[in-house]
């Protein structure tokens, strides 16, 4: 059979890893696909020193690849999304599979793709968006395709999660730590997209369209970053037997589908509080299969190609396949996408970690804990310490699960008493279980 032919648009830190895997693993991925995968042709404004480009067509102009009547395949890898849309956009009405590693275009631009992909029977493989070199797409869209998926809550951004590893072993401060991570290569100079939550909002919007059959929704997932933690909030609930991580959540229930990034406290014991350092990983419930845990890097030249050249893989095994009889782009058959409702983030039910400074005086606690009576709020533990030499003191509160409106109240309320000091701060409780 004839090679398949790849253009790859982008010579980054993917890009670059998803060249040097298909010519160093060319014979064992040839045997894996019955016929050769070359690369016809790169786009990419600059060469990358890691690379043996000397045989290969490069053009400036990431176009020229997407117009090449040679290429089978595009390989976007140059991010950002108004460029990779049209670029996107282009190949498909050129008849070009596509395999992107780009998490913003899938969730806010995927439902416009690939209902474009579906009439021209072309395929849009993504694997790589998501957490990077974990399989967790074709985990939930082939492997657990026999369950209804009760839930998944995932570590899904490296950075954040360097961050909080390291104010949870070493008692560091939040901006101390970004600091390092900036240095060391993990956040970018302007580091919003990982620590206010938005890369992880994008990569849960897509898990969850794949897990329950919906439209991607990115504008309605709730996004809260890291930000504010600070070394004493993780101080406390360590005390308490907890792990602040910053997590994704899908759930689904009967009044509809939950979709929130925060930060989150989850109990020593969960998998997931020991998933450290800048790993990924992502916990799925499922009815039939109980609880499964995927784990690995989720970034990186090597990880993240990986994934990338696994779903040139898949498409150059499916070439010849009738459209009709590939794995749909968002699991379930377009037609059959559901129009479930994505809860509100002020109907969710969880716990919550409170933490305050108020004045060391009697009736103060009484009033806070009125309050929360008052919402309808149930006080699982209380911690209150004194500070030597201030009037002023930390009480922790923890609760039952609530809905998070009656939390907002109770919250405004706390905030307006005379005797508690600043913004009252707290973090969502989850029982992963």
């Amino acid at each position: 059979m004839k090679p398949v032919k790849v253009g790859i648009c982008g010579l980054g830190t993917v890009g670059s890893g998803t060249f040097n895997i298909l010519q160093e693993n060319a014979e064992e991925i040839t045997r894996r696909v019955g016929r050769s995968i070359v690369v016809e042709q790169i786009g990419a404004r600059r060469d990358n020193p890691t690379c043996d480009t000397t045989d290969i067509d490069i053009t400036r102009d990431i176009f020229d690849v997407a117009n090449n009547p040679e290429v089978d395949i595009i390989v976007e890898l140059i991010g950002g999304t108004s460029v990779a849309r049209e670029l996107v956009l282009t190949a498909i009405e050129n008849g070009k599979h596509i395999v992107t590693a780009n998490k913003a275009l899938i969730a806010e631009y995927g439902n416009e793709i690939f209902e474009k992909a579906q009439a021209k029977g072309v395929m849009v493989a993504f694997e790589a968006a998501v957490a990077g070199g974990i399989p967790i797409i074709k985990t939930l869209r082939e492997g657990l395709s026999s369950n209804k998926i009760e839930w998944l809550a995932g570590i899904i951004n490296g950075t954040g999660n360097f961050i909080m590893t390291e104010m949870s072993e070493k008692g560091r401060a939040f901006d101390d730590v970004l600091k390092e991570a900036q240095e060391l290569g993990y956040a970018e100079a302007d580091p919003t997209f990982d620590v206010e939550g938005i890369d992880a909002a994008h990569k849960l919007t897509i898990l969850a369209s794949i897990a329950y059959g919906i439209p991607l929704q990115f504008e309605k997932t709730y996004t809260e970053g890291i930000s504010r933690i600070t070394a004493e909030d993780v101080s406390f609930a360590q005390e308490m037997g907890y792990a602040i991580k910053h997590l994704g959540i899908a759930r689904r229930t009967k009044a509809g589908v939950e979709l929130r990034v925060h930060p989150t406290l989850i109990s020593k014991k969960a998998l997931l509080a020991n998933v450290n350092g800048v790993m990924n990983a992502v916990m799925v419930k499922g009815d039939a299969v109980g609880p499964t845990l995927t784990y690995g890097a989720g970034a990186g030249a090597l990880p993240t190609g990986s994934s990338v050249v696994a779903d040139i893989i898949d498409v150059a095994r499916t070439l010849t396949a009738d459209p009709t009889n590939r794995v749909p782009h968002l699991a379930f058959q377009a037609d059959q996408l559901s129009d479930e409702a994505i809860l509100p983030m002020d109907e969710i039910e969880c716990g919550f970690f409170l933490n305050m400074t108020i004045q060391d005086r009697a009736g103060v606690l009484a009033n806070i804990t009125q309050i929360l009576s008052t919402n309808g709020i149930s006080i699982e533990s209380v911690i209150q310490r004194e500070r030597e030499g201030s009037d002023l003191v930390p009480l922790v509160v923890m609760t039952h699960d609530v809905k998070e409106r009656n939390m907002n109240a109770a919250i405004a309320a706390i905030e307006a008493l005379p005797d508690v000091a600043g913004a009252v701060q707290r973090i969502r409780v989850e029982n992963l279980a």
